[in-house]
């Protein structure tokens, strides 16, 4: 088995390191940003493909990791983990359909509900402990997923008409233009900026330069959160006007 995930502050990581090492300790994990990861699919029969869904789609970055490397799919047995705040509908379902189109057979789907890493928006907040228990209930739910697996019933949540029509009318409908494109909407308060270079050094986009000492931002923004929950000065947002709380899967663990 390989392990395959992109993450922003590291739910998703953590989904795919735990799932992987349940499955097979030896099995190896690569960031969809790893230069290499492309080449170790080529090489893998099974592949574990885990991401975080936005607005019940798939980022814009892991759909063109999925597309510019099409090839690299055909006859491939992937299985999809989709990490969530809320609720995504077909979110392993989303990613696997558009696999599929690339040749590969998709062997079923987990869904996985996570702390929000969305740090500027209040409404999305939980208390620490409840997002310990989320953690908590998510390890579980890997453990009989994987135990599924290796008994040859593979969970099939995300999969199905249900779960798209659910995913097509819980966000995607009325928020999924978010993702077609990459965003401008990264914004970067220059009073409390210190220029101290860690949100471009974060970047899986390369979006973010230091210009005169201030972090500046560009238009091909994925959303991933990474640059806001980092920032040392809480300097950036994206869908928020503040910072709430700075997210990241080491405080739930």
């Amino acid at each position: 088995m390989t392990g395959l995930y992109f993450s922003g502050t590291g739910n998703t990581r953590y989904a795919a390191e735990c799932f992987c090492r349940e499955f097979d300790a030896d099995a190896k994990l690569y960031s969809i940003e790893d230069g290499s990861s492309s080449e170790a699919v080529k090489n893998a029969d099974m592949i574990v493909f885990a991401y975080p869904v936005q607005f019940s789609t798939v980022p814009k970055i892991v759909r063109d990791y999925v597309t510019d490397n099409k090839e690299i799919w055909k006859g491939k047995k992937v299985f999809v983990i989709a990490t969530m705040g809320l609720f995504s509908g077909d979110g392993a379902g989303n990613l696997g359909r558009l696999l599929h189109g690339c040749g590969a057979e998709v062997l079923g789907g987990l869904h996985l509900k996570m702390p929000d890493s969305i740090g500027d928006e209040k409404a999305l907040k939980r208390p620490l402990e409840k997002n310990r228990e989320l953690v908590k209930e998510a390890e579980l739910k890997i453990k009989e997923s994987v135990r599924r697996f290796k008994e040859g019933h593979p969970t099939q949540e995300g999969m199905g008409i249900w779960y798209h029509l659910a995913g097509i009318f819980g966000q995607r409908l009325y928020f999924g233009h978010k993702t077609r494109e990459y965003s401008s909407g990264l914004k970067i308060n220059s009073d409390r900026c210190i220029g101290c270079g860690m949100c471009e050094k974060l970047c899986p986009m390369n979006n973010i330069s230091i210009m005169d000492k201030k972090a500046v931002s560009g238009s091909s923004c994925t959303m991933c959160y990474r640059c806001i929950n980092k920032c040392p000065k809480q300097a950036i947002t994206l869908l928020g006007k503040e910072v709430v709380e700075q997210c990241g899967i080491e405080k739930y663990l």
